[in-house]
């Protein structure tokens, strides 16, 4: 069994195997795995004793849960009314170009960077706005997007 998994194993036990906790213990689960994998939902039904079904449908209805892995570096562009008058639109292209994605493909080819545009990040004064995990950036332009996606690249190859 890897390292993962027994992660996983060990929430379960943690949350005592209790189909109660199903939603906090699919929150344990994607901080270990960065999404929710098929195989590792089953799992987790079989030790709650509910079907995957109940599993794939709590992770399905809720926003926060992802079913595809995500890059080590997830980038919200907010595309809500001060965002998009101030040229949000202008931002997201940029990262769609700079990371070879479209409106199908949210993870770059290293795996790096995973970009998501939502309607608002609750930050209108900073408008437009990005966040790159944690880190909030305000008054991006397609310039300062560049800058925010090359620092990030630094920051790999210095490991």
């Amino acid at each position: 069994m890897d390292e993962k998994m027994m992660r996983v194993r060990k929430v379960l036990d943690e949350y005592g195997k209790k189909a109660t906790k199903l939603i906090t213990i699919l929150q344990h689960v994607q901080e270990i795995y960065t999404y929710l994998p098929e195989d590792v939902m089953e799992y987790i039904a079989i030790e709650l004793g509910i079907t995957s079904g109940q599993v794939f449908g709590a992770a399905t209805f809720y926003a926060n849960f992802t079913l595809e892995p995500k890059g080590k570096y997830v980038i919200k562009v907010c595309d809500g009314t001060a965002c998009h008058v101030r040229k949000s639109t202008d931002i997201i292209r940029t990262v769609q170009a700079e990371l070879k994605l479209d409106g199908k493909k949210h993870t770059s080819d290293d795996g790096l960077f995973t970009f998501e545009p939502v309607a608002c990040l609750g930050a209108c004064g900073l408008a437009p706005v990005v966040m790159v995990n944690e880190d909030v950036y305000g008054g991006v332009t397609r310039e300062k997007m560049v800058e925010i996606l090359n620092k990030y690249r630094a920051m790999e190859e210095g490991k």
